[in-house]
């Protein structure tokens, strides 16, 4: 006579399953009948006040504001509003290094430290020397492009 093919694991094991998948859809149905006596749509609903904050209560419709799409800067103002600025500036040597050929520049308006190789020089360089130079951005910060020597 030939054994049955289903074990008693086998049958513990698809017991075990279909009790999860009856404890899964009870608790699907217990969320389905919480949300519908819990919260409606509108106590969801959530605005912005004057002031950019968020509130329960609709805003009061007298102190609503008018402007432009056109007026409005979300994060970067427009190229046409930045003032100017004269890529020329000065400064004066603080270390260069003809062996190794790079040192720095401080500039005379920020004060900032500025770096400059020997392949950005015009005119020879050293120690103390007052200059002028542009600033081109680099892979690791400013660099201080086509320096000359100014009297």
């Amino acid at each position: 006579m030939a054994r049955s093919q289903e074990t008693f694991n086998k049958k513990e094991r698809e017991k075990k399953r279909r009790k999860k998948q009856k404890e899964k859809a009870e608790r699907k149905e217990q969320r389905k009948l919480e949300t519908r006596d819990g919260k409606s749509f509108d106590d969801m609903v959530m605005y912005v006040d004057e002031y950019g904050n968020l509130t329960p209560t609709p805003p009061d419709p007298s102190k609503k504001l008018k402007f432009k799409k056109e007026d409005m800067e979300i994060s970067i103002p427009k190229k046409g509003s930045l003032p100017a600025q004269d890529p020329v500036r000065k400064g004066t040597v603080k270390f260069f290094n003809d062996e190794k050929g790079y040192g720095f520049i401080v500039d005379r308006e920020t004060r900032d430290s500025i770096f400059v190789h020997a392949n950005g020089l015009i005119d020879q360089i050293r120690d103390n020397d007052r200059v002028s130079f542009e600033v081109k951005m680099g892979p690791k910060g400013p660099n201080a492009v086509a320096v000359k020597l100014v009297n």
